[in-house]
């Protein structure tokens, strides 16, 4: 059977004349327009405000309408929030479709063959949530690494603990919670006696008050609770912080629920990974 040769396929024509891409990078950005609109279709610009805000003003003199971007890192968000705020549709695209599209010559520039496959219609872009759900989620990923230092809090305070022989984490469930609290922090405070510590217990504790006292016999030692002082004061901190977390969410989310809930439209078919 013989092969097709080149001239046999049709040729691709643009859909999208107002097409741009940006190349993103930490201290420079390369930007493509239509090689029609100007002398100078790829250009490099600075990372700073000023300079995206140059960057959306050439592009308004190019008449671009329609900005890609490959969706990688932190450096995009800036350039993506003041395009968008300028009035442009900005795309996000995965760099693995962009790259396993063929046909690419290998003096084009990422910008320029990302601004080519743009303009024929061939990238899609990435989910990207309304402004105020983006807010809501960046709420929600800093709260979720409060979380994470404070877990690490309590490991130091679990280790200084067993330093001294304290073995709390062996009669409570959970050292963080209120029977374990109140004798780390009576500890803290300067009481040793194991009696005193053990009259702490709550009253939904499953281990008993001679249980506890057994287990609160230790070997002080004043690094040891120097180490249990710094990691419990640090523990509250991000307590204190993962608080304005849940006030900044409960505000936002009253605003999104006054706003009321927007009609979803067609959601596209799930994409399923498969080797």
């Amino acid at each position: 059977m013989p092969k097709r040769t080149t001239g046999d396929r049709p040729e691709l024509k643009p859909i999208n004349i107002g097409a741009a891409a940006i190349d993103i990078g930490s201290k420079m950005h390369m930007a493509a327009v239509n090689p029609t609109c100007t002398a100078t279709p790829v250009r490099a610009f600075g990372t700073s405000t000023q300079d995206l805000h140059d960057l959306a003003d050439w592009f308004k003199a190019c008449g671009v309408t329609s900005v890609a971007m490959e969706s990688t890192g932190v450096y995009r968000i800036p350039a993506y929030e003041i395009l968008e705020q300028r009035g442009f549709e900005v795309i996000l695209v995965n760099a693995r479709y962009a790259k396993n599209v063929p046909g690419r010559k290998t003096d084009v520039s990422d910008a320029a063959w990302l601004r080519q496959l743009h303009s024929y219609g061939l990238l899609r872009g990435s989910f990207r949530p309304d402004a105020e759900v983006a807010t809501l989620r960046a709420y929600l990923r800093q709260r979720e690494r409060l979380v994470e230092y404070a877990a690490a809090h309590i490991q130091h305070m679990q280790k200084a603990l067993m330093e001294m022989n304290l073995q709390l984490h062996h009669v409570v469930s959970d050292i963080t919670g209120a029977t374990g609290m109140r004798i780390i922090r009576a500890i803290v405070a300067g009481e040793r006696d194991p009696d005193v510590l053990a009259t702490y217990r709550d009253v939904r504790c499953h281990s008993s008050i001679e249980t506890i006292r057994a287990a609160l016999v230790g070997n002080d030692r004043d690094e040891h609770v120097f180490a249990l002082t710094q990691s419990l004061e640090l523990y509250d901190t991000y307590q204190a912080k993962m608080l304005d977390c849940d006030r900044k969410l409960e505000s936002l989310i009253a605003a999104l629920t006054d706003k009321g809930a927007k009609p979803v439209g067609k959601l596209c078919r799930p994409r399923v990974k498969t080797k």
